[in-house]
């Protein structure tokens, strides 16, 4: 079935898209949590009185507006890209995947754009109440942007309240809120939310070091540190908490993603949790990329299998678990999964073909069969395996997952430890002192974004080859154009996306010379 599609257009068009995601996600996160605690600033400013709080707000909320800006411009291109080169995947979701999205468009970034420019045009012309108002309403906006964004994700990640009809080869959602409240719905956004939160207060810290090194605007940044310490401290805890919840949602869901990213082939009843390892080519299969095997690691035992199943001893499957089939624990093989997956093409084409000849009766049978929810669990739930021409197909990429997963969580605990020393010199009035540990809140900043990227990583590359899970495999998504035409697009956003983020960070340093000033009276 798959003999006519041009791998190299699948991987030029999952290269495009990675590369449009990955430059809109360096400009995402900082939105989310900036404007959290810009709000929380301006709050101190109504409750105080003091204009100090009112100089620190509009200095964070200019640095916001620059990455506001930009950020909408690769988001936009990355909506358009789901109908120019994944079209029948669009086509293939029906209305499941374009309501959240809709909704986002016409509720969340409408919301978030109107109250925006009252935050940043309201000042003197509204009262210290309502602008305050409409700073919060920007922030619950950006959340909620964010949070429709990501029910689509989820529901790719995890399809439910949805039924496929046979008649449109569509899948259509019957039950809203099964997809908005979807456990992975609700990981997806606490976790990502709040990793948002704490890149934004690494920004916060690492720019107020900055300018406790040069000496300048001392008690604005003293203020400014203050806030985003515990600000920062409070989410990466709870990101922590939600990484825990998310990983044991994609051990039960995902349970090929969740192998990968520890790099465990074989599994095992109290597996053991790897919290530090190198990974090598094996010397059984040098040729393998997937089939590797670790120089050295330091393995936790039984912590895998209560993170997966809060259960240490349960047993957690393995790659080959998943691919030979594990009858002990109930796993499936592969082939038994392709296999069923070609029997509901099979009965879809007949059906599609009965439809056609006009023969109606033998049709409204086969859409029965079809639809009888014996035929739709065990076989219309492999329908994306009917695609797979090679089991090694189902197995991500085992070194990127897993290196992505554990810089992730390795910068998470280290987040942990430098907002909680940064709120200790705080209290103790021992920033100045602490000029090692200023220069690290500079080197600090780009480590968030880096553990940011990482998590998308994991939760995109692990779940390869499928854009929806087990429905519909990458391969079969793809828009048949040009493969060249896409390559030029491809280098045209690098080249558009690069210049935009030189611009970004040119004029955030230019903006952060000048430091925060007053701007006339008060408000």
């Amino acid at each position: 079935m798959l003999e006519a599609i041009d791998l190299s257009l699948v991987n030029w068009s999952r290269a495009q898209f990675a590369l449009t995601a990955m430059y809109h996600w360096v400009f995402v996160p900082l939105t989310l949590g900036l404007t959290v605690i810009i709000a929380i600033m301006e709050t101190l400013y109504v409750k105080t009185g003091n204009v100090e709080w009112k100089k620190i707000t509009k200095f964070w909320m200019v640095l916001f507006g620059i990455n506001f800006a930009i950020g909408v411009a690769t988001g936009i291109i990355l909506e358009f890209e789901f109908g120019t080169n994944w079209s029948n995947y669009s086509w293939f979701v029906g209305d499941i995947f374009g309501a959240p999205l809709a909704i986002e468009g016409i509720f969340a970034f409408f919301m978030e754009s109107t109250f925006i420019a009252v935050m940043f045009f309201g000042w003197n012309k509204v009262s210290k109440k309502v602008h305050l108002l409409a700073t919060w309403f920007t922030a619950i906006g950006a959340s909620l942007s964010a949070l429709w964004i990501l029910v689509a994700n989820a529901w790719m990640q995890n399809p439910v309240g949805m039924q496929f009809n046979p008649e449109t080869a569509r899948n259509e959602m019957v039950s809203f809120w099964d997809v908005l409240f979807s456990p992975t719905a609700i990981y997806k956004f606490t976790h990502t939310t709040s990793s948002g939160f704490v890149l934004a207060s690494i920004f916060v810290i690492g720019i107020s070091a900055w300018f406790i090194l040069k000496k300048r605007h001392l008690v604005f940044a003293r203020k400014s540190i203050a806030v985003a310490a515990v600000f920062g401290l409070l989410s990466s805890v709870y990101l922590a908490f939600t990484g825990d919840s998310s990983a044991r949602d994609v051990a039960q869901k995902q349970p090929m993603k969740f192998a990968a990213f520890e790099g465990l082939y074989n599994g095992s009843e109290g597996a053991g949790l790897i919290a530090l390892g190198f990974m090598s080519t094996s010397e059984t299969d040098p040729s393998n990329e997937n089939l590797l095997d670790f120089n050295m690691k330091i393995e936790i035992p039984n912590v895998l299998s209560y993170m997966a199943y809060m259960d240490w001893n349960a047993f957690v499957p393995g790659i080959n678990d998943l691919i030979d089939g594990n009858e002990a624990y109930g796993y499936m093989s592969a082939d038994e999964k392709i296999e069923r997956g070609k029997i509901a093409m099979a009965k879809l084409k007949d059906f599609k073909e009965a439809k056609k000849a006009g023969d109606e009766q033998l049709a409204e049978q086969l859409k029965t069969e079809f639809m009888s929810p014996d035929f739709q669990e065990n076989y219309f739930n492999y329908f994306g395996y009917g695609y797979i021409t090679d089991t090694a197909m189902l197995i991500p990429s085992v070194p990127l997952s897993f290196y992505s997963f554990h810089i992730m969580v390795g910068l998470g605990f280290y987040f942990i430890l430098f907002f909680f020393l940064a709120l200790m010199y705080v209290i103790k009035g021992k920033l100045e002192q602490k000029r090692g540990f200023l220069r690290l809140a500079i080197w600090t900043i780009p480590l968030a974004y880096i553990a940011s990227q990482a998590g998308w990583v994991v939760a995109e590359v692990g779940r390869q080859p499928w854009v929806i899970q087990d429905l519909m495999p990458t391969v079969a998504a793809v828009t048949q154009i040009s493969t060249s035409a896409v390559q030029v697009t491809f280098w045209l956003f690098f080249s558009i996306f690069t210049l935009l983020l030189i611009a970004e960070i040119k004029i955030m340093l230019r903006q952060i010379k000048i430091g925060p000033k007053m701007e006339g009276g008060q408000n």
